[in-house]
């Protein structure tokens, strides 16, 4: 019976991340540490598996549920990126042009 309390335990630790995209209007995402910019065209999370730029047109955070870590964002979605280590000079430049 530990076995299973210990598993269960780890799976109610770990956060999961999901992004939920409803008809490229609506899009509900799990896993949000913060957000760290936004605006009408572009918001920048950070998330449990990395940064996570959402570009597009009209963009609004509909819902914010820091403890859940829960954004909904709903507008036209152009584009869904990551932003991860992995990939230095393309993360080095965007972060550039935010921070600027």
């Amino acid at each position: 019976m530990s076995q299973n309390y210990e598993s269960n335990t780890l799976k109610s630790s770990t956060v999961e991340h999901d992004v939920i995209m409803r008809g490229r209007k609506l899009l509900d995402i799990t896993g949000v540490k913060q957000v760290e910019s936004f605006d009408n065209e572009e918001f920048l999370l950070e998330t449990v598996m990395g940064f996570l730029s959402i570009r597009g047109q009209n963009l609004q955070m509909k819902n914010l549920d820091v403890e859940k870590g829960i954004v909904s964002i709903k507008g036209k979605v152009f584009d869904l990126v990551y932003v991860d280590e992995q990939n230095g000079e393309k993360a080095k430049g965007f972060f550039s042009k935010i921070f600027r």
